[in-house]
């Protein structure tokens, strides 16, 4: 990439940290509503990834509003795709389809479904589902756009379990072997997947070592925090012809008390009475 880091920056929308905190609470709630058109949802892997998602999209990613296929915006791909329902209302807020959409998750023929599928909601760049792929795919993309001259970035966003793919370190080595400087990766470091604690399933720590040792820059932040969290995209942003990580260190269902002391349990569940309540107004008493 010829752009300096200046020329990086200045791509940047200016936010505050504390407004990306108060959106990022707001898509908590959000998460909430939309999974409630449905018998059930993920909903503690889309909580521990909230600040992240408002911060790509609210600061980072190059898009336009109303115009989800513009050739020119910004790539982002879900790699823990089970995740997807924090993204409906981010592309609904962008105009890339009508709110109204949010209300038929859940039922049959709804263009908005549990994991993304770029054939049906706009805005989705890529599909996922089987996890361990979009890093591959991501770096595909990032090597297409050098070739072509374009200075769109690539932005994937993985889970912590997704790493015990094989599939994703073979894309980690060909990233840097070819100088991917166009793409970033971002770990959301949850501890947790969906058969138990991630380093007892399989251990993939240190993330920020491991990462190093295949070529990538890499840096840890608390991945609630958009402060860190933007100061990490814009290191991101430095030229220096190799890929770049986040691991953004996380906690599943966060905002919600009974989720942060049980993730596994409601990796995928149902909410509703009693419950949904309790959990809605926890999130509005935590800003």
């Amino acid at each position: 990439m010829n752009e300096s880091a200046s020329e990086y920056l200045q791509r940047l929308r200016p936010v505050s940290a504390p407004y990306l905190s108060e959106r990022s609470r707001q898509l908590r709630l959000e998460i909430l509503d939309v999974i409630s058109h449905a018998p059930m949802g993920h909903y503690s892997s889309c909580l521990s990834c909230a600040e992240i998602l408002v911060t790509l999209y609210h600061h980072v990613l190059r898009l336009r509003r109303g115009e989800p296929d513009w050739p020119d915006r910004d790539r982002f791909l879900l790699g823990k795709g089970h995740v997807a329902v924090a993204l409906w209302p981010l592309f609904a807020e962008l105009n890339f389809f009508p709110h109204t959409w949010l209300e038929t998750f859940g039922k049959l023929d709804s263009r908005l479904t549990d994991h993304p599928d770029m054939h049906r909601a706009p805005g989705v760049d890529f599909s996922s589902g089987s996890l361990g792929h979009n890093l591959s795919v991501g770096l595909g993309m990032a090597m297409a756009a050098r070739r072509r001259g374009k200075d769109h970035r690539i932005h994937v966003l993985l889970g912590d379990g997704e790493l015990h793919e094989g599939q994703v370190w073979e894309a980690v080595m060909a990233a840097y072997h070819y100088r991917a400087d166009n793409l970033v990766a971002i770990v959301d470091a949850n501890g947790s997947c969906a058969d138990g604690p991630t380093e007892s399933v399989m251990s993939i720590e240190p993330l920020v070592e491991r990462f190093g040792s295949f070529g990538w820059r890499c840096v840890e932040v608390d991945g609630h925090d958009p402060g860190a969290l933007m100061a990490a995209f814009a290191e991101a942003m430095t030229p220096d012809h190799r890929p770049f990580c986040i691991v953004a260190r996380t906690l599943k269902g966060k905002g919600i008390s009974f989720m942060e002391a049980s993730p596994r349990e409601w990796h995928l569940g149902a909410l509703s009475g009693e419950d949904l309540e309790r959990a809605r107004r926890e999130i509005r008493e935590s800003a």
